[in-house]
C-alpha cells in the first residue's frame, strides 16, 4: 500500500498492512540537544529532521500551497534587542517579546486587535480575491497533484485560536459579553474566506483530508464556555466542513491541545472528527473512543513523559495503547512536540520500537 491508501484505510477503520510512521515535530531546545548527541547540526528543520529519520511526514505531508489566513503579511519592525529576546512591532498594530533561542510563543505588550477600529483596518486582509492566496502557476501545480498519487491535505485555519492570539484572552472574553455581533462578524468573514478558497482548490485537485488549528483548551477543559463555542463555532464549522464534504472531503483534523473533552461532542456535530495530539495527560483517549466509537478518529496520544523514562516507559506506553492500534482508526505519535528532557538516543530507541510495534517492515 502507498501512504495514501493507508492514511484513507486506518480512517475508515478496514484492513491495513500497517499505519502511517508520522511524528509532530521537535522544539527549538529539542533540536538544539540533539545537536550536541548526534543529529547532523545541518538538520534544523521538522522537515529536515523527519527526513533523517526516515519519517513518514506529518509536518511534510503535502498540504494545498494557499494562504487561507491574513494575507498579505505586515512587515515588521525591531524595536530592541537583547538578552536573549526582541520587542517586535508586528506591523498590525501589536508590539511582542519574542525570544530568540527558545520556543517561547510571542507575549504580547499591545495586542493588535484590542477594538473594532483595528478591525476594520484588518479586516481587508482577509478578502478571498487578494492576489497571492494561490501560487501564480496554480494550474501546474494541481496537475502536478493529480498526477502524483500522493497524500493531499489542505489547511483552513482557526474561528477561536487566531483571534484569540492577536486580541488575548481577556479582550476576546470580554467581547463575547459586550459586543458579540463584533465576535460574529469577524468569525463570519474567516469562514467566507474558507469556503471561498476551498471551492477554487477542490474544484482543481482531490484532497484527502482538511486540518484546523484552535487551541482553545488548558489542563482543566476549554477557555472558552461550551455554550459560547456552541453558539457561535459550531454552526461556522458546519458551514466550512459541508463545502469540504462536497468535493469528497470527510477527514477534518484538528489540533487542539488540553483537555478536549467538552468540546468533542461539538466538533464532531460540526464535522470535525479527528482528534490531535490527544495529550495523554490531560484528554483519555480511550475514554473518547469509547464514548464515540468509530465517529472519532485519533492522532497522537503517545505520553511524551512516558518517554522521559526511557525503554521501560517507551514499552509501557507502547502497550498500554496497543488495544487503541488494534480497533483501528488511530494513528499514533507523541503527543505533542517532542521535548528536550527526551535524549537523541531515547528517541532513535522509541521509533526503533514503534515501528516494530506498527509493523513497519513494509
Amino acid at each position: 500500500m502507498n501512504r495514501q491508501e493507508r492514511f484513507s484505510r486506518v480512517f475508515d477503520f478496514h484492513e491495513v498492512d500497517r499505519v502511517p510512521d508520522y511524528e509532530f515535530g521537535y522544539w527549538k531546545e529539542t533540536i538544539n540537544r540533539w545537536h550536541q548527541e548526534g543529529l547532523p547540526t545541518e538538520k534544523k528543520t521538522h522537515r529536515a529532521i523527519e527526513l533523517h529519520l526516515d519519517l513518514e511526514g506529518w509536518e511534510s505531508v503535502a498540504k494545498l500551497p494557499l494562504r487561507s489566513g491574513l494575507w498579505p503579511p505586515l512587515p515588521e519592525r525591531i524595536l530592541a534587542e537583547g538578552e536573549g529576546r526582541m520587542t517586535i512591532d508586528d506591523g498590525m498594530g501589536g508590539i511582542q517579546l519574542q525570544t530568540i533561542e527558545t520556543s517561547s510563543p510571542p507575549h504580547y505588550i499591545r495586542y493588535p486587535l484590542a477594538t473594532r477600529e483595528a478591525w476594520e483596518r484588518l479586516k481587508p486582509f482577509f478578502d478571498p480575491e487578494t492576489i497571492g492566496r494561490f501560487p501564480l502557476n496554480w494550474e501546474e501545480i494541481t496537475t502536478s497533484y493529480r498526477d502524483s498519487g500522493e497524500l493531499v491535505g489542505i489547511e483552513v485555519g482557526s474561528l477561536f485560536g487566531w483571534l484569540r492570539n492577536w486580541m488575548g484572552i481577556r479582550n476576546i472574553s470580554v467581547a463575547f459579553y459586550r459586543d458579540p455581533d463584533w465576535i460574529a462578524e469577524m468569525m463570519d468573514t474567516l469562514t467566507n474566506l474558507w469556503i471561498q478558497l476551498i471551492r477554487r482548490a477542490l474544484r482543481a485537485v482531490k484532497v484527502h483530508f482538511a486540518t484546523w488549528w484552535e487551541d482553545m483548551c488548558y489542563s482543566y477543559g476549554p477557555i472558552l464556555s461550551v455554550k459560547f463555542f456552541e453558539e457561535f463555532m459550531v454552526p461556522r464549522y458546519k458551514k466550512v466542513t459541508q463545502v469540504l464534504k462536497d468535493y469528497g472531503v470527510t477527514i477534518n483534523i484538528l489540533d487542539c491541545d488540553g483537555d478536549i473533552s467538552e468540546l468533542v461532542p461539538g466538533w464532531l456535530d460540526a464535522g470535525i472528527n479527528c482528534m490531535f495530539p490527544c495529550e495523554a495527560r490531560y484528554t483519555d483517549i480511550f475514554q473518547l473512543r469509547e464514548t464515540y466509537g468509530r465517529k472519532i478518529l485519533l492522532m497522537g496520544g503517545i505520553n511524551k513523559i512516558a518517554l522521559m523514562a526511557g525503554d521501560a516507559g517507551i514499552d509501557a506506553e507502547l502497550k498500554r495503547l496497543s488495544p487503541l492500534l488494534e480497533m483501528g482508526g488511530f494513528i499514533p505519535t507523541v503527543d505533542h512536540r517532542c521535548p528536550p528532557e527526551i535524549s537523541y538516543a531515547t528517541y532513535l530507541r522509541f521509533l526503533a520500537k514503534k515501528r516494530t510495534w506498527i509493523n513497519r517492515s513494509i
